[in-house]
Parts: C-alpha cells; sequence; structure tokens
C-alpha cells in the first residue's frame, strides 16, 4: 500500500509526484503511456515553455478559465518559484517575449528528462503501459486504484493528474472525468481552447490568403449584434480553413462561448494598423494619390497592405486596382481605410477539442478545496492540471497552472497522510 498514488505523468503529474515525495510520503505514479512527460515533450514548439515571468495577479489575468482558484496555489509555487526549482536542478533559463521561459537549451527534453530524474531521485516508484480502469473509494474516500486489468492498488489518497481532451496522442482522453463524476463532482462542459478558428468565407474557402501571415494586427470578436466581445493583439495566418497563429488562438474560446450562448453568428474583425487612425490611414493615401496622380489605385495602396490582400481589399471596397488614383475621392480612401482597420471574417466554429491545445471546462472548481486542490465531495481524492475547469492562454500560463496545482496537491496529499488526515 503506498501513502499517495498519482495518476497521470503530465507536468501537473510529475510535479504532484515530486511534491508528495519531499512531503515524506511513499508516493506510485502511475501512466498509461510507454513513457512520461509526453505532453511536454512537445510544448512551446517542441522548447518547453516552463513559465511566464509574471506575478500572480498577472498570470491570473492571462488564465481567463477560472484563474482566480488558482491564487493560493500560484502564490506559494508561482513563476519566480517555478524557475528557481528548475535552475535548482541545473536547468538554466532565459526569457523571451511577453514573460515566456524556456530552457537555454530549447529542447524540451531536457526538462522532460530532468523531472523525470527528480521524480526517481525522490523515490517516487513509476510504472508505465498501467491504464487506470477507475479510482476506488472505501468508507466515503478515495482508497486506491483499480487498473484495466483489474489489478487493484491501494493508497491513503490520489491524485488525479490526467489532462483534458485535448492533444489525445499525448494521453489526453478524458479518463479523469468519469472517476470525478462518480466521486459526485460537477464537470462543466467541455470544449476546445487555445485552437484555431473556421470560416466558411468564400475567399478563405478559395485559399486567396493561405498562408499569409499578419504581425501585430487587432483581432476583435463580435457577437451577433456586433458588440465586442474581446481583443487580442498579435501576430495571426490565414491558412485553408480560417485564421489560426497567436492573435487567433487566444480569441478562439471565445468564438465558442459567444456561439454557445446564442449570441452568434461571430465575427472576427482584424484591425490591420492597430498603431493609426483611419483617417490617417485615408489622408496617406489621398496624399500619395496628389504626389503621383497617374498611377494605378493597386500600385498606391500596396506600399502599405500587405501585397497578397490587395486584390481582397479593393474587391471588396468597390475600388477599381487598375483605375487612376487621380479620380479616387475621399471618402473612397476613407471607405478603404475603414475596411482595414475591421476587415470581418464570419466565423463558423473552431477546429475540435481533440485538436486544440487546450481543453476548456472540466471538474468544477467550486467544488475543489483551492489551497489543496482536494475534493470537498470526497476526502483524500485531489485533483490538478487540465482536468480542472482551468486554463489559460498560450505563452507558458496553461503549464504555470499545471506544475502550482500539482505542487499543492501533491504537497497537500502528502501532509494529510503524515498528519493522520488520511
Amino acid at each position: 500500500m503506498w501513502d499517495v498514488i498519482v495518476v497521470g505523468g503530465g507536468p501537473s503529474g510529475l510535479m504532484a509526484a515530486i511534491a508528495a515525495a519531499e512531503g515524506g510520503a511513499a508516493v506510485l505514479l502511475l501512466d498509461k503511456g510507454d513513457k512520461l512527460g509526453r505532453k511536454l515533450a512537445i510544448s512551446g514548439g517542441g522548447r518547453c515553455n516552463v513559465t511566464n515571468n509574471k506575478d500572480t495577479q498577472e498570470l491570473i489575468r492571462f488564465l481567463p478559465g477560472n484563474g482566480r482558484f488558482l491564487t493560493s496555489a500560484l502564490s506559494r509555487f508561482g513563476s519566480r518559484e517555478i524557475a528557481a526549482f528548475f535552475e535548482d536542478l541545473g536547468i538554466a533559463l532565459k526569457e523571451e517575449d511577453n514573460g515566456r521561459m524556456f530552457p537555454v537549451t530549447d529542447r524540451a527534453k531536457t526538462v522532460v528528462d530532468t523531472l523525470v530524474g527528480r521524480v526517481r531521485g525522490a523515490g517516487v516508484e513509476v510504472r508505465v503501459f498501467q491504464k487506470v480502469d477507475k479510482v476506488l473509494y472505501a468508507e466515503g474516500r478515495a482508497a486506491g486504484v483499480r487498473l484495466e486489468s483489474g489489478e487493484r492498488l491501494f493508497s491513503r489518497c490520489v491524485v488525479v493528474a490526467t489532462g483534458g481532451k485535448s492533444v489525445p496522442h499525448t494521453g489526453s482522453t478524458g479518463d479523469g472525468y468519469p472517476w470525478a463524476e462518480e466521486a459526485g463532482h460537477t464537470i462543466t462542459e467541455l470544449y476546445p481552447t487555445e485552437v484555431p478558428i473556421k470560416s466558411s468565407e468564400k475567399w478563405i474557402e478559395q485559399r486567396e490568403l493561405q498562408g499569409l501571415s499578419l504581425r501585430d494586427v487587432n483581432l476583435t470578436v463580435l457577437d451577433g449584434r456586433g458588440k465586442s466581445v474581446v481583443s487580442h493583439e498579435g501576430d495571426m495566418i490565414f491558412t485553408h480553413f480560417g485564421l489560426s497563429g497567436p492573435a487567433a488562438l487566444r480569441c478562439s474560446q471565445f468564438v465558442v462561448k459567444t456561439a454557445r450562448a446564442g449570441k452568434g453568428p461571430v465575427t472576427i474583425a482584424i484591425d490591420l494598423f492597430p498603431g493609426e487612425h483611419a483617417e490617417q490611414l485615408a489622408a496617406g493615401w489621398g496624399a500619395a494619390a496628389k504626389a503621383e496622380p497617374r498611377k494605378a489605385v493597386k500600385t498606391i495602396v500596396k506600399a502599405k497592405l500587405p501585397e497578397r490582400m490587395v486584390p481582397l481589399l479593393l474587391r471588396l471596397s468597390g475600388l477599381d486596382p487598375d483605375g487612376g488614383v487621380a479620380n479616387v475621392p475621399k471618402a473612397a480612401w476613407l471607405g478603404l481605410a475603414l475596411l482595414c482597420k475591421s476587415f470581418p471574417v464570419r466565423a463558423s466554429g473552431t477546429l475540435s477539442i481533440e485538436e486544440a491545445f487546450i481543453t476548456g471546462g472540466g471538474v468544477h472548481v467550486k467544488e475543489i478545496n483551492p489551497s489543496t486542490m482536494e475534493s470537498k465531495r470526497t476526502p483524500g481524492l485531489f485533483f490538478c492540471g487540465e482536468v480542472l475547469d482551468v486554463h489559460g492562454y498560450t505563452g507558458g500560463y496553461n503549464i504555470t497552472a499545471a506544475f502550482a496545482s500539482g505542487r499543492a496537491a501533491g504537497t497537500a496529499a502528502a501532509e494529510a497522510c503524515r498528519s493522520g488526515q488520511a
């Protein structure tokens, strides 16, 4: 019999196992795959963005999915503590744009190997190819797990760190949700977040802009009444099915939520020039036209616009690309400028939850103790990581949430065993 069984070898499970072992508990870590840290190994584009160098309140702001629930966990094990943890393990870190922290090696394998080494070094027993069928309960509390093989493994506490339903080839297939429900928990509706957005615009389907990247643009999600839901500035890319890239991914959850709330149809308005007013753009084109009145419209505007967008923008604004600029009235330049400041893309949804980076929804956080990650329904049962209804934007925020909640769960489980509460 073990003190603590941790189910799931992702970032939250690895951290929970380490914390529990450091707290003096006898720990068993189970994973159904062939190795630990599979999702961690592909995070950050294969470089593993281990955290984001922001303080607790800023981290919470970038965790729009119930980030406040993690206030206690992040105050004890936030970005600075996470960075110090890895540096103490010998992993030198570097800070990149927007606070993202990476290993100097630029290799996720460095992080995975070191974490797994720390797990084993802490005395944790690790078993892979161990698919858990269910959590066992006795006398109203968690008592271990049953494997798919039928074998029963007993413990005083169980930490569920099975992830969500996104990126299923890494092992995140929603295993923990039915176990939580059996323990009396509510699973809030699951949905994809940090996922590319789909559009049925004719020019999207005809792939007019496929592969075109835009830097430092602003994307605004508009509901069916044209009301702004959220805005995000950053880079994006047009795909054969819609929009992707950091700014689009951050908007994606709001596309889903707005449509599900019956406030559609949803539109993404792209501001190609966030730092300029429409009147400035129009005046600039008007001045260029006066300076070179014999030039064609397309020649004047492509000095400012992404060249591949010029035919589409001129078509939508009703301007003749081959016409002379001398005959273009001020109102027409302003119309083009307004289109550039709010270029509409009708959203028809997003890619599936399996194709998303992160799962929205999960174990209801009101049923979890935010300091310990222990179930308020079933003593001895803990949840951490993406199985919880907590999610953030890409950029090191979700992995920070995983590490913080894993640390809290492992520490509390060990303390419960040590104090005789388990």
